[in-house]
C-alpha cells in the first residue's frame, strides 16, 4: 500500500505572506501586489507565475492594508438576543442578504438575554473595525456605544430601542398588536383574559402588555392583577402561570400569550386541559397553521431587511437625525382564537 505524502513544515497560525509568493514566483513584492489587487503593469507570463505560487502556498490577502487605505472594512455586525429563537432566523438571514448585496460580509453572535454579554460582544465587533452594527439589545442602557458611534460605526436597533441614547431603532407595532389580538378574544365574549408575558423591563413585553390593558379598557372591562402574569419565558415558569389562571376562583377564559416561546408553552398546557380556553399569541410559531392558534404575526424578515438597508444608507453617508420606523402587524385568525367564551 503506498504511503500518503505529508508536508511536514505546515504549522498552523503561521499564514503564508506576499513575501513568500514572491520568493516563490521570482518577482519583486510590488508586482505580487499588482497581480493580487488586479493592476495593469504586468506580462501574463509572470501573472501565471506569481498565480502558480499563489496556489501552491494557499496564500490568501490580508485586507488590514485595504482597510487603512479605504477606510471600510465591509464588514457589518449583528447582535442577535438569542440564536435559539426561532423569530431570529428569518430576521438574520435577511440582514445577510442585504449585506450580501452591499459587497459586506455579516459576523453574528448571540447575546443570550444578557446585558453584560451584549455590551462585550458589540465592542468586540467594534474592535475588530466593522463598519456597522444592528443590534437587538438585551440590555437598557447603550451609552457604552456612544464613542463607537462618534468614530463612525453605523448602529442600528432593532426589535427594541436603544436605551439612553439616540439611534436608529426598526421595531414591530407590539402595542398595537396586542391591543387587537386582546380586542380580537373580546369581540368572542371573552370578559376574563389572561396576559402572560415576559420580563417588564423589556420593552417589547412592556409594549404589549400596555396593549393588552388598552384592549381591555376600550372595552369597558376590569384587569386583576392575577390576570397578569410576567417574568422568564421558560417552559417551567409559563406552564405553572397558565395552570394558574385557569384554575383559580374565577379562572380566566382565554389567553394571550405575549411571545412565540409562551405561545408553546401554552399550547402544551393548554392540550391537558379539560375543556377548551381560546388563546392568542403574539408571534407566529412553526406549524401554527396546522394546529390551528390564531396569532398577531410581525415580519420578522422585514424587520432585519428595514435595518439593514437603513444602516447601509447611513454607511452611504445619509444624514439626518435618528428615526424610529414601527412597522405593522396582521392578525392570523386560525381557531384557537375564535373559541367563544362559555356560557355561565
Amino acid at each position: 500500500m503506498a504511503a500518503i505524502a505529508r508536508r511536514t513544515d505546515h504549522r498552523y497560525g503561521n499564514r503564508p505572506t506576499m513575501k513568500d509568493v514572491a520568493a516563490r514566483a521570482g518577482v519583486g513584492l510590488k508586482t505580487v501586489s499588482r497581480v493580487v489587487n488586479g493592476e495593469p503593469g504586468v506580462t501574463l507570463e509572470t501573472e501565471r507565475r506569481v498565480h502558480e505560487a499563489i496556489e501552491a502556498l494557499g496564500f490568501r490577502r490580508n485586507d488590514s492594508a485595504r482597510v487603512l487605505r479605504k477606510g471600510r472594512t465591509a464588514t457589518v455586525g449583528l447582535v442577535l438576543e438569542d440564536l435559539a429563537d426561532p423569530f431570529y432566523g428569518p430576521l438574520s438571514r435577511a440582514v445577510e442578504e442585504v449585506a450580501r448585496a452591499h459587497g459586506a460580509l455579516l459576523i453574528n453572535g448571540s447575546s443570550a438575554e444578557d446585558p453584560d454579554r451584549e455590551q462585550e460582544l458589540a465592542l468586540a465587533l467594534c474592535a475588530r473595525r466593522v463598519d456597522g452594527l444592528i443590534v437587538i439589545p438585551a440590555g437598557d442602557d447603550h451609552r457604552y456605544l456612544e464613542p463607537e458611534i462618534r468614530a463612525g460605526v453605523a448602529t442600528v436597533f432593532v426589535d427594541r430601542p436603544a436605551g439612553r441614547i439616540d439611534a436608529d431603532a426598526v421595531l414591530s407595532d407590539s402595542f398595537g398588536g396586542a391591543r387587537e389580538g386582546v380586542s380580537h378574544l373580546i369581540a368572542h365574549g371573552h370578559r376574563r383574559i389572561g396576559f402572560v408575558g415576559d420580563r417588564p423591563r423589556i420593552h417589547t413585553g412592556a409594549e404589549r402588555l400596555r396593549g393588552y390593558r388598552a384592549a381591555m379598557a376600550e372595552a369597558g372591562l376590569p384587569v386583576r392583577e392575577e390576570w397578569v402574569s410576567l417574568g422568564s419565558t421558560s417552559p417551567e415558569r409559563v406552564s405553572v402561570a397558565v395552570r394558574e389562571l385557569l384554575t383559580a376562583p374565577e379562572p380566566v377564559t382565554a389567553l394571550f400569550a405575549g411571545n412565540n416561546r409562551v405561545t408553546v408553552t401554552a399550547v402544551r398546557t393548554l392540550a391537558a386541559h379539560p375543556s377548551p380556553v381560546a388563546l392568542v399569541g403574539f408571534d407566529d410559531i412553526e406549524l401554527a397553521d396546522l394546529l390551528g392558534i390564531t396569532v398577531v404575526a410581525q415580519d420578522a424578515a422585514a424587520l432585519g431587511r428595514t435595518a439593514a438597508e437603513r444602516l447601509f444608507r447611513r454607511l452611504d453617508g445619509a444624514g439626518g437625525a435618528p428615526e424610529r420606523v414601527v412597522l405593522g402587524t396582521k392578525l392570523l385568525a386560525r381557531g384557537s382564537g375564535e373559541i367563544p367564551a362559555p356560557t355561565d
